[in-house]
């Protein structure tokens, strides 16, 4: 049994898909600081389709018990053993009862073998200590029927196992993990107050002192600035198509006097993120997200990870809360552009090739300030990408086809993917335009400038090579700074050319950068790698007489 072939939440059925999908805390109180409480009245009840005696448990091979004394294969409804608070829990095998609400819970795979570890679970019992629990994966189908999230447990006969260092989501160095001869029962109708909901909120200091460090996963929540780089707005629409291929919303969120934060959300949070927002009309302004990875992508960022939430202004009452602070300083939400809310750090182009050399270097974005030395002939200077995502086309039988699309007919539209050879004050790189990164340097459109060539050259053929136009020419001998990726091929060493995903306006301050990826689940831009393995080819016919001055890095 698969968590997509026996979840339920609230009484309904949720969906799952492999590998990753978790189950959010609907229909539960949220005041994590109160609780809940439950009106009392039969203080357990059975778990299976028992229908018998009140005696009979779910133990701990997927079959029905009933209580038998000692021999701790079930819990008796009147006979409740001694209970073990979070903070009581110690590594080792423990036959005493824990009664806790069951949070979140969520797969947990290899990323390497595509295999199913188990089921991970964040509980929180009466005291409100929050802990990890985990079933592992020959286990899951005895509880994973009976489990629902928001509801409370109690839980007889568990190992307490050594908690991992890495992306942790609870403070206790212990992990409530299922053994063979634990049970579950449903504890309902009891008096016992239990928060509905626990978080760890860290600002942007805790986030930057924690940055790469794989470490405990923290939880974040503010204003938001800018969604996938527009400013929220009920006139906002986000294209359902391109966040289901791309996987991912980008957003960057102000807390109080902080700085602002960009948020990578990927997968299941992305989807979350984006079914709420339209929910709210793109109104909403508040946002928390829960178990977030903080990584340096040229600037600070954090990314979302299996077991993150996403809740929006009226979800909890932290959202709540913050809202109303929100309604009350508008001059504290007001105070920064939302387009000039992040910029890059600056790097040199030395700089540039020691970050490469680093073992613990990661795709990232850079600001580079360099002069046009040359621009590279003996290739195409632009491609032919799909008109509506800018994935390189394909030749079909009698039409283009965009694989990233899944288009068998689309239009094809020219995108700049020129060579520059480019120095500053030490050293001499290559930097490849991409996309609208051309048009940004020169003022003028790829596919103008084709069509321009071919109309003043009616025996030119469709395969023949485009000269460099004149207006690619004429930048030589400028100085302008550049957005640069240090894409995955740079760091595997196939190449050092350097992709240009945005060239500053002269004189102007940096914009925010739009872009980012997830370390753990990486997704490189389709037209990024297409530039890096293009501008690869290209240098291995580029003569030294195209730079002046030697290589370095």
């Amino acid at each position: 049994m698969t968590l997509s072939e026996s979840t339920k939440t609230d009484g309904e059925s949720a969906v799952f898909s492999a590998p990753v999908k978790p189950v959010s805390s609907g229909g539960v109180s949220s005041k994590s600081s109160e609780g809940v409480l439950l009106a009392p009245s039969t203080p357990v009840k059975s778990i299976g389709d028992t229908g018998g005696s009140a005696g009979i448990r779910i133990g701990g091979r997927a079959k029905a018990y009933v209580s038998r004394g000692g021999k701790g294969k079930a819990i008796a409804s009147d006979n409740v053993g001694e209970v073990i608070a979070f903070k009581d829990a110690k590594l080792g095998p423990h036959d005493g009862e824990l009664q806790f609400r069951l949070i979140h819970f969520w797969e947990a795979w290899n990323t390497v073998t595509k295999v199913l570890i188990g089921l991970e679970m964040l509980l929180s019992d009466r005291e409100e200590t929050a802990i990890q629990g985990f079933i592992p994966a020959g286990r899951i189908e005895t509880y994973l029927r009976h489990m629902r999230a928001g509801c409370t447990y109690r839980l007889r006969n568990f190992f307490g196992s050594k908690s991992k260092p890495n992306y942790r989501v609870a403070e206790s160095d212990v992990t409530i993990s299922f053994s063979w001869n634990s049970v579950l029962s449903e504890l309902v109708d009891s008096s016992i107050r239990f928060p509905a909901d626990r978080f760890r909120i860290h600002g942007f200091g805790e986030f930057d002192a924690a940055c790469d460090m794989r470490g405990e996963l923290y939880d974040y929540i503010g204003h938001i600035k800018l969604v996938n780089g527009q400013t929220p707005s009920e006139s906002l629409l986000l294209d359902e198509a391109n966040i289901a291929a791309s996987r991912r919303v980008d957003l960057h969120v102000h807390t109080h006097d902080d700085p602002v934060l960009k948020l990578c959300l990927w997968d299941q949070a992305a989807s979350e993120f984006w079914k709420k927002f339209r929910a709210s009309g793109g109104t909403a302004r508040v946002v928390l997200v829960t178990t977030l990875n903080p990584k340096r992508y040229g600037v600070l960022s954090l990314s979302s990870m299996t077991p993150s939430r996403v809740f929006l202004d009226g979800d909890i009452q932290e959202t709540r809360d913050y809202l109303g602070w929100l309604s009350s300083n508008q001059d504290v939400a007001n105070r920064l552009n939302a387009d000039v809310v992040v910029k890059p750090e600056p790097a040199t182009l030395g700089e540039l090739f020691s970050y490469m050399k680093r073992a613990s270097a990661k795709v990232a974005w850079f600001e580079c300030t360099a002069t046009i030395d040359n621009v590279v002939h003996g290739s195409k200077w632009y491609y032919i990408g799909c008109g509506d995502c800018h994935t390189k086309a394909t030749k079909g039988p009698t039409t283009l086809m965009c694989r990233k699309c899944g288009k068998n007919e689309v239009v094809g539209v020219a995108q700049y993917l020129a060579k520059l050879s480019v120095y500053d004050h030490k050293d001499q790189a290559f930097f490849v335009l991409l996309g609208d990164a051309g048009e940004e340097l020169t003022g003028k459109k790829a596919a103008e400038l084709v069509e321009s060539y071919y109309e003043g050259n009616d025996g030119v053929g469709d395969d023949d090579i485009v000269p460099v136009p004149q207006v690619l020419i004429d930048t030589i001998g400028q100085t302008r700074t550049f957005i640069v990726k240090i894409s995955t091929h740079n760091l595997d060493g196939k190449t050092q050319t350097l992709t240009v995903t945005k060239v500053l306006p002269l004189e102007a301050p940096a914009p925010e950068v739009k872009t980012g990826d997830e370390v753990d689940v990486e997704l490189c831009n389709e037209r990024e790698d297409l530039a890096d393995e293009s501008v690869k080819r290209a240098a291995d016919g580029v003569g030294s007489e195209d730079a002046k001055r030697a290589r370095c890095g």
